[in-house]
């Protein structure tokens, strides 16, 4: 579905005459949680928390429940929703902390860059993770404002098991204004934040990138919030990340912007399960963060376009945050990036038309540098591979499982033991393995002895995977990889 009048044909119009709300550009506001669970919000089954204004969001637009995330950790996850390409493909497959001196290259096209190319207003308010130094921050990245963390909030000497870590710091632009600031105040920041940008200049269609830092471990509420929840910290969080989402839906109200605002709500990957309590749930999909399991990559998504994006609807199709960024070139006549990326223009699916579908043949699913599962369709399989999963019972009070038995660790420790060793959990293995995700979501009962045609064909698209990506599994080095960015100050 496309405007009847072409998109740059609208713009050129808008410098002579006021537009009206279905003829402009629409605006995009994009919410990004951190860890949250698929299960954590109302619209997808979670109890003892209430998240109204997610559920009206729902209502008004529409659940995706086959949403995929690139990568089950923060920077990857990130890098790929802002170039529409896998993680790897970018050099970014993983998370970077306050040690890192890489980040997104500013040769990448970013999502931000796209709108900047049509006028729009541009801010991030919250937890970039994609490069500490000025060189690689969003005022860098085609972002006009940045307000927040450059990095997770565990990077500093709040951290559940790792100590002297240099304080937190908060940006301004490219200046540290903070250290150490008061996380139970994050989520109303942002908040507050993206409600004074909305309000500088209405009239102008703005990208407005909203990556929130809960609930990421630590997690804290404000006094408003804590303890008013009835079921732990942890849902009194979720709360208040709602209440911040209905304060967005209010003045999109107030400042008459509803009809020409696409919002969208999902997170970056999925729950810290080792942290127990102080973490959310995928139920009923399998494991959480850092696995290649749906309940590390399968994204709670909520989206909302009145008269655009139907109302009341749930789509089951594979969408995934690197087909926001060419889905976006589609709606603003822009042309794609002149180097490859990943992601397909999914407007037609976003947008309800007839029998339309998921584009993607094959998603590949990533851990680091490792092919680990290719999906397509309703069947993944899963190469053989080691993961993660929590180390006997869950943590309490904020730290991870098994942590009262922890040797002293360093936050730089690398590689899946590394991560095992700091965080509570234990590493596992599974061999060649395929599973019928509309039957089995939760990926319990291995079929592949019974589909092997099936397993035949995805086994094809690993090896294409391999040639284009890489693969560390199998020591291959992808054609297709272009270099992470280094920081001028670094260098």
């Amino acid at each position: 579905m496309r405007h009847c009048v072409p998109v740059s044909l609208v713009w050129l119009l808008g410098l002579c005459v006021p537009l009206t709300a279905s003829e402009r550009p629409p605006n995009v506001l994009l919410i990004f949680a951190d860890d949250l669970g698929y299960a954590d919000i109302e619209p997808y089954g979670a109890k003892g928390v209430r998240t109204p204004n997610l559920a009206r969001l729902a209502k008004e637009g529409t659940n995706f429940t086959s949403f995929y995330v690139a990568q089950a950790v923060c920077t990857a996850s990130r890098a790929a929703l802002m170039t529409g390409c896998y993680a790897n493909r970018v050099g970014l497959a993983g998370a970077l902390n306050h040690t890192s001196t890489t980040g997104l290259n500013p040769d990448e096209t970013t999502i931000a860059e796209v709108f900047r190319q049509r006028g729009y207003r541009t801010a991030c308010f919250g937890k970039w993770h994609l490069g500490q130094q000025p060189s690689l921050l969003p005022t860098r990245q085609g972002f006009d404002e940045f307000t927040g963390l450059p990095y997770s909030n565990d990077n500093g000497p709040l951290h559940p098991v790792v100590r002297d870590i240099p304080a937190l710091p908060w940006f301004d632009g490219e200046q540290i204004v903070e250290r150490d600031p008061d996380q139970s105040q994050f989520t109303r920041r942002i908040t507050e934040r993206a409600i004074r940008f909305l309000e500088a200049d209405p009239e102008k269609p703005f990208f407005l990138y909203l990556p929130h830092i809960m609930p990421h471990v630590p997690i804290f509420a404000s006094d408003r919030f804590r303890g008013k929840s009835a079921s732990g910290l942890y849902c009194d969080v979720i709360e208040e990340l709602d209440w911040g989402v209905g304060e967005l839906l209010a003045a999109l109200d107030r400042l008459n912007l509803v009809d020409n605002t696409w919002v969208i709500f999902t997170s970056d990957n999925g729950p810290f399960l080792s942290y127990g309590e102080h973490a959310g749930r995928a139920t009923p999909l399998r494991e959480g963060k850092l696995t290649t399991f749906e309940g590390g990559i399968r994204m709670p998504c909520l989206m909302r376009w009145p008269g655009r994006i139907p109302a009341g609807r749930i789509c089951d199709e594979l969408v995934s945050t690197i087909d926001l960024l060419p889905t976006v070139c589609g709606l603003l006549d822009v042309p794609l990036p002149q180097h490859p990326i990943d992601g397909k223009d999914i407007a037609a699916v976003v947008f309800g038309e007839a029998n339309a579908v998921s584009p993607h043949d094959a998603f590949y699913c990533y851990a680091g540098n490792e092919l680990q599962a290719v999906r397509s369709g309703r069947w993944k399989l899963h190469l053989p591979h080691e993961y993660l999963t929590v180390n006997g019972p869950p943590g309490r009070g904020g730290k991870p499982a098994n942590w009262e038995t922890m040797k002293p660790l360093s936050i730089t420790e690398s590689g899946i033991r590394g991560i095992a060793s700091r965080h509570g959990y234990k590493v596992e293995s599974i061999g060649l393995s395929l599973f019928d995700l509309s039957a089995d979501p939760g990926e319990t009962t291995n079929v592949a002895d019974k589909h092997p045609d099936v397993v035949a064909k995805l086994l094809e698209h690993a090896e294409a995977a391999r040639v284009e990506l890489g693969d560390s599994l199998t020591q291959r080095v992808g054609r297709g990889i272009r270099p992470v960015g280094r920081a001028v100050e670094a260098r």
